[in-house]
């Protein structure tokens, strides 16, 4: 009987371990499209947090190896903030700076409030308005509300008007607040414009 006591409780440990198993759930990779959501909408730390950290060594690898600038982008965020990995802000902010380099819109409009605000670096409000300006030419909504906020304040170019309410002005937004936000800067910036540049900032963008 002594005997059986071990083979006994190796048979119930496989037991548990397979049960166990079974109503582990895996966690999957995200998609490019998953992703770039998650991290428009600023919820990307918190999906990786809520998915306890399981796909460290994929995001990782995907920003190291593969290079898809939203992987390379989430890295340096978890590495800038520590989470899910040791914090390390230089080399946290070397990884968003590569995914602006490769032109992700979220990167570079981050990097503008970064230098806005001077979170993580040095506050440079001319920097963050290039920032701002690159994305909000390109269609990022926040850089371009944030662009025409720093050009009210008196930063950046009066040259930059034009371009800065053009691109604002003909913006999609859903959300009523934003959208009363936007009118907001809108009249302010118009009020430094001569009419003829307003005009031609109101005009519809060429296809």
């Amino acid at each position: 009987m002594k005997k059986l006591i071990p083979t006994l409780l190796i048979l119930t440990l496989l037991s548990s371990v397979k049960a166990n198993a079974n109503t582990f759930e895996t966690i999957q990779l995200y998609t490019q499209d998953e992703l770039n959501v998650l991290i428009k909408d600023n919820q990307h730390l918190q999906r990786v947090k809520a998915d306890e950290c399981q796909l460290l060594q994929d995001i990782k690898a995907h920003a190291e190896k593969v290079q898809e600038p939203s992987y390379v982008y989430l890295w340096g965020d978890m590495l800038a903030w520590g989470v899910c990995t040791e914090r390390d802000v230089e080399l946290g902010m070397h990884y968003i700076k590569e995914s602006a380099q490769q032109g992700l819109l979220a990167a570079i409009e981050q990097l503008g409030r970064y230098y806005n605000k001077g979170i993580l670096v040095t506050q440079d409000k001319d920097r963050a308005v290039r920032y701002f300006r690159e994305a909000a030419l390109q269609g990022h909504l926040g850089a371009q509300m944030n662009y025409i906020t720093l050009l009210n304040q008196g930063y950046g170019s009066p040259y930059d008007f034009e371009d800065a309410y053009r691109a604002l002005y003909n913006s999609v937004i859903a959300n009523p607040k934003k959208k009363k936000q936007a009118n907001n800067l809108l009249a302010a910036l118009g009020k430094k414009m001569p009419e003829f540049a307003l005009r031609n900032a109101r005009r519809e963008y060429n296809n």
